[in-house]
């Protein structure tokens, strides 16, 4: 019983691993592969909270390492991302710029955590970190089929955006049959064309956490059908 208490701060810490190794991969070049972890971050991430609420195990500790692996999986993880494949030719100025994008991000999060409940299951304010960077390691995968002006941009807006007073819907409150299936099958395909296109060393942990991604959400739509249960 103690161990089931663990799982949700378990899958928030291997989120946070993913996005010391996206860094990591990065730093040595392979650019696809720390893009990868990234969305695996994501994976992590949409799972934990779930988890907790419907192992009713949810408590502050839970809130603030989410945080803090957000910072560095959607923050941290990105902003390098994007100084190695392109702000690096910049030198100095392209790694303060880059840096930018955690600062708008911690911003966000610590207004959101002190937020009401209530409006946060609704909507969000501002961009959410975890789709910011997410949108990010997209660019950077296809980045050799788009031009480097349009990630600048987005990388810009998106700074801004996570901090803009704009209402974001949220879709916590949305079942999986409505909503999840075209994510699953949305995320199932991006993943296989991840899968078929790179060419470089592929992260083995993916072949953990899909597995695992699978059985949460075949388990969701099962019980989707009785609302309290998932949330």
């Amino acid at each position: 019983m103690r161990f089931i208490k663990l799982i949700p701060n378990m899958l928030t810490i291997g989120n946070l691993y993913c996005g010391f190794l996206s860094i990591g991969f990065a730093a040595s070049g392979e650019y696809k592969n720390a893009a990868i972890l990234i969305i695996i971050g994501m994976m992590f991430d949409s799972m934990d909270g779930r988890l907790a609420r419907m192992l009713k195990v949810n408590g502050a500790l839970g809130k603030e390492l989410d945080s803090l692996a957000d910072v560095v999986t959607f923050g941290v993880a990105p902003s390098f991302l994007v100084y190695y494949t392109y702000f690096y030719q910049f030198g100095l100025l392209g790694l303060a710029v880059a840096g930018l994008f955690p600062l708008f991000g911690a911003y966000r999060l610590a207004r959101f955590n002190i937020s009401s409940d209530k409006t946060s299951l609704n909507y969000f304010i501002g961009v959410p970190i975890t789709a910011a960077g997410g949108i990010l390691a997209l660019l950077t995968l296809f980045g050799d089929k788009i031009p480097n002006i349009i990630t600048t941009v987005v990388f810009t807006g998106l700074c801004f955006l996570m901090v803009s007073r704009i209402r974001i819907p949220s879709f916590k409150e949305i079942p999986l049959p409505k909503y999840g299936t075209i994510v699953t099958l949305f995320v199932g395909s991006l993943l296989f064309v991840i899968y078929r296109e790179t060419k470089e060393k592929f992260p083995y942990l993916i072949y953990i956490i899909i597995p695992l991604y699978i059985a949460y959400l075949l388990y969701r739509f099962v019980k989707g059908k009785n609302k309290k249960d998932i949330d």
